[in-house]
């Protein structure tokens, strides 16, 4: 990785999209330090430390969230907009011929996300405006305040947009996972003098408590980077051709089908989803407890059974989703047939694109195994926790890195994938042409 990153810098384009993108990312930590006026800041910290099911709202903002500053939502609504596009792709046929118009349809499709994403900024905005005065953070009152708020929510939203836009376009790509990952490296500081208090605070327990943390961390990495290299290689068989007096083909090669081929969107798309009650429920005061929305509430807050439960199951089914929007075998196995291949053993045609659908959905379901396993564990850990009393104080730092496998996949999943695209964009640029 570190060799990657020092030859790209050698290379004096992709030097400037590294600084580009540095620049950007430096840009967005100033806002999310940058605090909302009339609002007392981390007046929220205590509530999401707590383990609240807005914590992994706050984990992909970088805290901007709990302190209430400029770019409180981060990426969440354009990601929640990415999904409502994907998924009115594929049900509205306008959309979908639109999808396949080329540049021009992508173009499109952009600036309609756009618009749902000030549409869901909006929405969320005002939903965090009411949560925020059921807590009492509002220093002042009034139609003109809550205007204010709101209106600065839903410019740092947008203006989050607009910079993960700027990373795809200038810098070095996957503007919305550089930002979050930006965001998760952030907290690791926080994170990490926290677990330094424990260890002062509990030597025997905290250091033990310390140690096989990091042990499972680096295990866990070591485990999403097998998994994220691992392929499956489907065997291709090239017919030959003559022409004129040479002959053409004949070579075998193979078609590779990447074992986690959706990366960290299903993990990403899944929260999105499982936090919508939480989102409704501060558009309204905090129930008392004992009454059937506390409970409701409650059964979809991280330290519930049914939480972890739900997650897993929409980790599965979006990475299935996301191979089927992304990977179309009967297109696979048309340009396969055009070019005069052919799998050993396998007619074809639609036995071609029967096989690699086979192949395809055993290969999701292992790679949404994999998610779901690693991003639903430490909830699982934290969970049982939660039922040890002599564990309090323990509970007290997990619950803050209870989202440590997601934040792992995410981390890992964006050094890889920018790896590649640096290697990718190296190779391009050191291809020596036939008159060299």
């Amino acid at each position: 990785m570190f060799r990657t990153l020092a030859n790209a810098w050698r290379i004096p384009d992709l030097k400037k999209k590294l600084l580009f993108t540095l620049f950007i990312v430096l840009i967005y930590r100033v806002g999310a330090c940058l605090p909302i006026p009339y609002i007392h800041s981390g007046f929220l910290q205590d509530g999401l430390e707590t383990g609240s099911i807005l914590g992994f709202v706050s984990l992909i903002s970088g805290s901007a969230f709990e302190y209430s500053t400029l770019f409180a939502l981060g990426v969440s609504p354009y990601i929640t907009a990415s999904i409502v596009i994907q998924l009115l792709t594929i049900a509205i046929p306008a959309l979908e011929r639109l999808a396949k118009r080329g540049e021009e349809g992508k173009n499109k499709i952009a600036q309609i996300t756009r618009y749902i994403t000030i549409g869901i900024s909006v929405v969320t905005s005002w939903g965090y405006y009411m949560l925020l005065n059921n807590a009492g953070a509002i220093r002042k009152n009034g139609v003109f305040y809550a205007i204010v708020i709101i209106a600065c929510l839903v410019a740092g939203s947008s203006l989050v947009m607009w910079l993960a836009e700027k990373i795809n376009d200038k810098g070095i790509g996957n503007g919305i996972s550089i930002i979050l990952f930006a965001n998760i490296v952030s907290r690791m500081p926080t994170t990490g003098i926290r677990m330094i208090d424990t260890i002062i605070d509990h030597p025997i327990g905290g250091s033990i408590f310390a140690v096989c943390y990091a042990v499972i961390m680096l295990a866990l990495v070591w485990f999403i980077i097998f998994i994220t290299d691992s392929e499956r290689r489907i065997p291709v068989q090239y017919a030959k051709k003559v022409v004129g007096r040479k002959m053409y083909g004949g070579q075998s090669s193979n078609l590779p089908i990447k074992l986690n081929m959706t990366g960290v969107m299903p993990i990403i798309f899944a929260n999105a989803i499982i936090t919508l009650p939480a989102t409704i429920a501060m558009f309204f005061p905090t129930p008392d407890e004992g009454t059937f929305w506390h409970g409701f509430l409650k059964l979809f807050a991280n330290t519930s059974w049914l939480y972890a439960v739900l997650q897993f199951v929409l980790i599965v089914a979006f990475a299935y989703f996301y191979v089927a929007i992304s990977f179309n075998p009967i297109e696979v196995s048309g340009n396969l047939q055009k070019n005069g291949g052919s799998i050993p053993g396998i007619r074809p045609g639609k036995a071609t694109s029967d096989f690699i659908s086979r192949v395809l959905s055993r290969i999701t379901l292992i790679g949404a195994l994999f998610l779901s396993v690693v991003s639903v564990l430490p909830l699982i850990i934290y969970i049982i926790m939660n039922y040890i009393p002599k564990l309090d104080d323990f509970t007290m730092i997990f619950s803050n890195i209870a989202f440590g496998g997601t934040s792992i996949i995410i981390v890992v999943g964006v050094i890889l994938e920018t790896v590649r695209d640096l290697e990718a964009q190296m190779s391009m640029r050191h291809y020596k042409g036939f008159l060299e």
